[in-house]
Order: structure tokens, then sequence, then C-alpha cells
């Protein structure tokens, strides 16, 4: 059976060579992308170089969006193999409006779309998500550090904590709550912590499914700018090669040039 892989915001940048190097490994890629005539126009450009993708709409901040997906994805290929949790923002400004739509897309985003597929992944799936070396937690207070980093932190706890960023934003007492003024940054702790929740919480599963996060680096693209020292092909090997683990590869961490990152 032909493997399936979604990924997320896969219209352009690190997403679109994302899908180009998986379906270039035989793999059938669902090119899920917020705007559905970018993702139409990206698809038909790799199904031109004799790549197998389809594009898909999907919006991650939409319930209905992605559990439509998620149907049509068991509807037609009986399941996925990988997913990729591709889609995130950076906007600009700080503020509570920002904090809440960050939140929400870069972290609840991929958790919305991971639960929906799980159910209908096939043994030894692969689960990816795209992180940011600004996750890192170094920029939080030190309570906040530990519990971020908390090696038995339920998914509970995680989205406590998430919403209670957003939460400290609107009410003006974030920096003395310790958290930093990026909601850039505290979506990607999220996503890395997210990574190491749903790793545990698949310990029992059976099916040999890996989770693990990529850190592709400083790469140039709409998001990255011109002037980042790294490719759009550089900057997908770390996901592509996690969302291609053989048996019995690692589980729950995050990488960064296919190496433990500390974050």
């Amino acid at each position: 059976m032909r493997r399936i892989a979604v990924v997320s915001g896969g219209n352009r940048g690190i997403g679109l060579e994302i899908c180009r190097q998986l379906a270039g490994r035989g793999i059938h890629v669902v090119l899920a992308s917020r705007d559905a005539g970018r993702g139409s126009a990206a698809a038909k450009v790799l199904a031109e170089q004799g790549l197998s993708v389809e594009a898909r709409q999907l919006d991650v901040s939409d319930e209905a969006s992605v559990a439509e997906l998620a149907r049509g994805i068991e509807a037609e290929h009986g399941g996925a193999d990988i997913v990729v949790n591709n889609a995130g923002i950076a906007m600009d400004g700080f503020n509570a409006e920002v904090a809440r739509k960050t939140i929400d897309v870069n972290f609840f985003g991929a958790l919305r779309l991971t639960d929906a597929l799980l159910p209908r992944m096939r043994a030894e799936g692969r689960i990816v998500m795209v992180t940011s070396g600004l996750g890192d937690r170094r920029s939080l207070s030190k309570p906040l550090k530990a519990q971020v980093g908390k090696a038995d932190l339920t998914r509970d706890e995680l989205i406590r904590l998430m919403r209670r960023f957003v939460d400290d934003v609107a009410a003006g007492r974030h920096t003395a709550e310790g958290w930093p003024s990026s909601a850039y940054a505290v979506s990607k702790m999220g996503l890395n912590a997210l990574t190491g929740v749903v790793a545990r919480e698949l310990a029992g599963d059976g099916r040999g499914i890996l989770c693990n996060a990529a850190c592709p680096g400083w790469v140039r693209t709409d998001m990255g700018g011109a002037h980042a020292p790294r490719s759009v092909e550089e900057g997908a090997e770390t996901p592509v090669w996690l969302a291609t683990l053989p048996p019995g590869g690692p589980q729950g961490g995050v990488f960064r040039d296919k190496a433990p990152a500390a974050w």
C-alpha cells in the first residue's frame, strides 16, 4: 500500500519543499493549505514534475475544516502514514490578539490536526512538528521553565499553560509572570512540549507511531526573509528525515540537522 503524507501549510516555503521531498520518495502527498487556490497551484507545479501530490483546503484554526480533511483522508486513502504539522504564523506586533491567534494556529492547530488524524494513522506512522530555535525555554522564568519542561507533563497541564499565557498577555501581566514578549516563541515552546506529550500518550498505542519535532533553522522563506543562511532544501531535510524514520527510531525528541537539539 502506498504511503500517504499530510503536510499542513504545504503551499509555500518549507512546507512546499517538504511536500516535494516526500513525494520524491514515492509517497503520495496531501498538500494542505488555508488558501485553496494557492494550494491547488502549488500542487499543480509538483504534479507537473511527475510527483504524486493532491491539494486539500485546511484551516488548522477551524475545527470543522480539520474534521473535514480527516474524514476525506480516511474515505479516499484509508488513513494516513505521515502527518507534518508545518502550518504556522508569525504576526507583527505583540498584544492580546496576536497572542491568542498565534497560540491558536501554531499550538492548538497542530494539536487539532494530530488528534483528528491519529486515530486514522496506520502502523509505523510518523508525526512531525515543525518547530523553531526561538522556542527555547531559556527565555522563561525558572518556575515556568520547570513546568513546560516537566518530564511527565500532561496534555491538560500544557493546554492550561498555553491558555494562561494568552490570559496573562491580555491582563498585562505576562512579563511579571515570567513569559517573554513573543507569542511566536511561546507557541513553539508549546509545540516542543506537545511533541513529548504525544510521544508519551503513544507509549501504549501498539502501532509503533513516532512523534518528533524538527527545527529547520533560519531558512530563506517569506517568513525567514531573503537574508537567512539556509535554503528551503536544507530546512526541509530534518522534517523529511523524521517523517521517514525506520522502526525503532527516536521518540518525543526535538531535532536540528538530524541531531537532538536542546530547547
